[in-house]
């Protein structure tokens, strides 16, 4: 999956570092992240010492840069989002919307770019206060954003998400959700509510999705999904009772109980979803 990046490893404990002169800076646009790709096909990012030039210029008060995490000993920085002024994208570097951070190469850089996204479109959206509007800050010691004036500290955003493998014997429950580009198969999944633990959240989705029961839930594997700023949890679990089906046409666009042997192969080896669903076609979950 996306983030299996061994040998490598994810360093996300906080620290208020400054970059320095080889460290990478991802430059976002909204869900756009600037980068190059060299002869190989891999992605190229701009270190710090390539934005020099565009700081030296820079008039007024100084820019600055937050530290989001290391890979190995490759550290992570973006400009910060109180800067008054935005830094200019060195030459060569092309805008490339968050879609091609599924497939961009090495494997590594991809789960840094959506981890780096989420990152930054928190802080973008706690650049003031929630509770009184004035400016917010930064903790000096953990990842937070607080308020000076009021004193509100806000962490992360992390939503959990429950993805379900349904199986009835020798099929399994799959949908179409709808309005989505390629509208490949997928599970049922579905973002927990106050007061849900995720077994209860599950049931729920399946219910309410397609009008199913189910039994011998079965944790399989988690995940982060930087695309949603989610935490995925995985559940293989039975038909209770009905195998009648009654689609949610306000979300699905089909939902069927799909046998083994006619389920396609895997269309990635980055996301949860897919990883569920060839476990079962291959015969790894029985």
């Amino acid at each position: 999956m996306i983030q299996d990046i061994l040998p490598k490893l994810f360093h996300v404990e906080y620290h208020d570092y400054s970059p320095a002169p080889d460290d990478t800076v991802f430059l976002f646009e909204g869900n756009a992240i600037y980068f190059r790709t060299d002869e190989d096909g891999n992605a190229e990012f701009p270190k710090y010492h390539e934005l020099e030039s565009a700081l030296q210029q820079h008039m007024g008060a100084p820019l600055k840069f937050r530290y989001m995490f290391s890979i190995d000993e490759e550290r992570f920085f973006m400009p910060d989002v109180h800067n008054a002024a935005a830094i200019a994208v060195p030459e060569g570097y092309d805008r490339n919307e968050n879609s091609m951070f599924r497939i961009s190469k090495p494997r590594y850089l991809s789960f840094a770019c959506t981890t780096a996204q989420q990152l930054f479109l928190w802080y973008e959206s706690h650049k003031y206060c929630g509770r009184c509007g004035e400016e917010t800050g930064h903790s000096d010691t953990e990842r937070s954003v607080v308020c000076p004036k009021c004193g509100l500290t806000e962490y992360p955003k992390i939503s959990p998400v429950v993805i379900v493998a349904v199986t009835h014997g020798e099929s399994i429950l799959v949908t179409r959700y709808k309005g989505r580009p390629g509208n490949h198969y997928a599970l049922v999944a579905g973002f927990g509510e106050i007061g849900e633990t995720h077994e209860d959240t599950a049931r729920r989705e399946v219910f309410e999705e397609t009008g199913v029961h189910i039994k011998n839930m079965k944790y399989y594997k988690s995940q982060p999904w930087g695309f949603s700023s989610s935490l995925l949890t995985g559940f293989f679990c039975e038909l209770d009772g009905d195998p009648a089906i009654t689609v949610d046409e306000t979300e699905l666009s089909e939902a069927l109980w799909l046998p083994r042997n006619e389920l396609p192969p895997a269309s990635n080896d980055i996301a949860l979803t897919a990883e569920m669903m060839e476990a079962f076609r291959t015969g790894v979950i029985k």
